[in-house]
């Protein structure tokens, strides 16, 4: 289906400011938008390794979901079907025998983001014809680190389904996961980058999505094992699934995070999460040698709290990676659902995380942008010391009652199959915007394994914007030159390199102002005007201080004084007006106060 005029007008737009930061080719050693998770990966990986890594890239500028998974898929296609032997690597096992072939992850990060420069700059001239149906689904999300040491908790929003796995003549898909990892984030990273390659592999997955979850978890946790033997990893994750197909919502989980659907103000309750304290699962674990006992809480073997994951090989089979799943007809009369880790259920029921949107919608006149943040606040609140992840999806538009919502056969009640507008000026992102008989909504953007390598302390889901920005003068630098922040200095102070603060500025484009002390009067002349305290010796304090201030002033007043062991102090020689340091001269109108940032390009990043 051709794209309309503003999409294809909006999708050209991003391009051309995406390429004003992304340049390429790659060459050996330029360094990489993102690092590679491994440093090896298997044949079976590399197609999910080359869309995680462009759907990162892309969704950390904020591209407009649909052109970032066609982005995603015609890359990772040319790489499938380049020639990889180059980066063939055979590991020796310790018997003296071959290993699996993997492949170079880093060498593989480089030619994917070239051929994703290569295909970007071929489509900001000639843009394919894209596939657009219908708007996504509002959403909302916000994960933090808590008061945990690392955060290892990874979740995944695919609202454009179909798109990025190029399936032709199919209902609308889209697909959203939570993952909480143990032990370590390399479960909770393969999980959130392969699970979802695995459902479309799946040969049931057009007949029966719920059994083709069940079945793609365990082909992950499999796989996951090898990689773990492999790597010496000793970690696992909780996982839940929601996967959408036209007004068909299939679930699937392992362990304790848990999805919750709200119909009408009131919570449904869709699965049961998977703990050792479950009668059925104690008897799984106990049948099969393991015991459960109490140890702060319910655990397995003493060990771990949860009965199923993905990963754990040293407690398998008492942790076992097969998954539960339910299905549910969409009648258009649910209001949300409400995907989290157990960092948020632990600590929130659902009648009270239902009573937080409720309130929180209230209070902002419908704008549902900030309410996982709300909700993940209210759990920190409420004791949780867990990683927190909420990912709340609308299914639809609650400013509009139920029944004006959904039409006689309960279906949405989407008619157009326009686009209008994307991410313009200012970064301002419009890309849900269609053709709807009520109001309108908007989306916010995942990455397939969100910000997987972001190593900000606490929020995972901020975004860098794409926008025009004022030119920035540079100081011309002579030949041979290496680049670095320019300095500039005040005509009234002595040269000065720029400070730690003014270089971390530098790298983030930031502009800051520094204080600077009143003039006229030193710091050792402020305290001696400070009142008396009462104190024994304030005094002779005092007089002290009157005392250095005397002799200050007296080296002030000549060019040359004596100190006290007889050497000669010299004033500092005054610059004159309009002098500068280093290889570029400066005027006094030229200082405005800041450190001046050396970019070669008008397209400034704004976090």
């Amino acid at each position: 289906m051709a794209a309309s005029a503003n999409e294809e007008s909006a999708f050209r737009r991003f391009l051309e400011l995406l390429l004003r930061q992304f340049r390429g080719p790659f060459g050996e050693e330029d360094p990489l938008p993102l690092r590679p998770v491994s440093n090896h990966i298997t044949e079976e990986e590399l197609e999910g390794e080359c869309l995680d890594l462009c759907l990162q890239h892309l969704c950390r500028y904020n591209a407009p979901f649909s052109l970032a998974a066609a982005l995603a898929r015609a890359t990772t296609n040319e790489i499938l079907q380049s020639d990889l032997s180059a980066l063939h690597y055979v590991p020796k096992l310790l018997d003296g025998t071959d290993g699996v072939t993997q492949f170079d992850s880093t060498r593989l990060s480089r030619m994917v983001f070239t051929k994703l420069h290569e295909i970007c700059c071929s489509w900001v001239k000639d843009l394919p014809l894209t596939r657009r149906t219908h708007p996504y689904f509002e959403t909302s999300i916000h994960a933090i680190k808590n008061m945990r040491r690392k955060m290892e908790d990874k979740h995944v929003c695919l609202p454009d389904f179909n798109t990025l796995f190029n399936l032709e003549d199919q209902e609308e898909q889209s697909f959203f996961a939570v993952f909480d990892g143990h032990g370590g984030v390399d479960a909770a990273i393969y999980a959130s980058i392969h699970l979802h390659v695995n459902l479309v592999r799946q040969e049931i997955f057009q007949h029966d999505p719920a059994e083709a979850l069940c079945r793609a978890f365990r082909l992950t946790d499999e796989r996951f094992v090898q990689k773990a033997a492999r790597e010496n990893l000793r970690c696992g994750t909780t996982g839940v699934v929601t996967f959408m197909r036209g007004n068909m919502l299939h679930v699937a989980w392992l362990g304790d995070s848990q999805v919750m659907l709200v119909r009408k103000g009131q919570a449904v309750e869709l699965m049961k999460p998977h703990k050792p304290d479950r009668e059925d699962e104690k008897q799984r674990i106990e049948a099969l040698g393991g015991c459960v006992v109490w140890f702060g809480a319910w655990r397995v073997n003493g060990s771990l709290s949860v009965s199923r994951a993905i990963g754990d090989a040293e407690h398998k089979p008492y942790i076992c990676g097969e998954a539960d799943s339910d299905s549910t007809v969409l009648d258009g009369t649910e209001d949300y659902l409400i995907l989290a880790c157990d960092g948020f259920y632990d600590t929130m029921e659902p009648e009270e995380a239902v009573r937080v949107v409720s309130d929180h919608l209230k209070e902002n006149n419908g704008d549902s942008s900030m309410v996982a943040h709300k909700l993940v606040a209210s759990a920190r609140d409420a004791g949780s010391s867990d990683n927190i992840t909420v990912i709340v999806v609308f299914l639809r538009d609650l400013s509009a009652p139920a029944d004006e919502e959904s039409g006689a056969n309960g279906h949405s009640k989407w008619t157009g199959n326009s686009f209008d507008g994307a991410q313009g000026d200012g970064g301002d992102d419009k890309e849900n915007r269609g053709d709807y008989q009520g109001s309108r909504a908007h989306h916010q953007y995942g990455a397939a394994s969100e910000l997987t390598q972001d190593t900000r302390e606490d929020s995972l889901t901020d975004r860098t914007s794409l926008t025009l920005g004022p030119p920035i003068s540079v100081l011309p630098m002579g030949a041979g030159a290496k680049e670095r922040p320019a300095v500039r200095c005040r005509p009234e102070q002595p040269c000065r390199g720029p400070s730690l603060r003014e270089r971390r500025d530098f790298a983030s484009g930031a502009v800051r102002h520094r204080k600077t002390r009143p003039a006229g009067r030193s710091r050792r002349q402020r305290r001696a005007e400070r009142p008396v305290p009462c104190f024994p010796g304030a005094l002779a304090a005092r007089q002290r201080g009157e005392r250095s201030a005397l002799r200050l002033s007296r080296r002030a007043s000549s060019k040359t004084a004596r100190n006290h062991n007889g050497s000669v102090h010299r004033a500092p020689r005054q610059r004159k007006p309009g002098s500068a340091c280093g290889s570029g001269a400066v005027t006094p109108d030229s200082w405005h106060g800041e450190v001046p940032a050396r970019s070669s390009s008008s397209c400034l990043l704004q976090q």
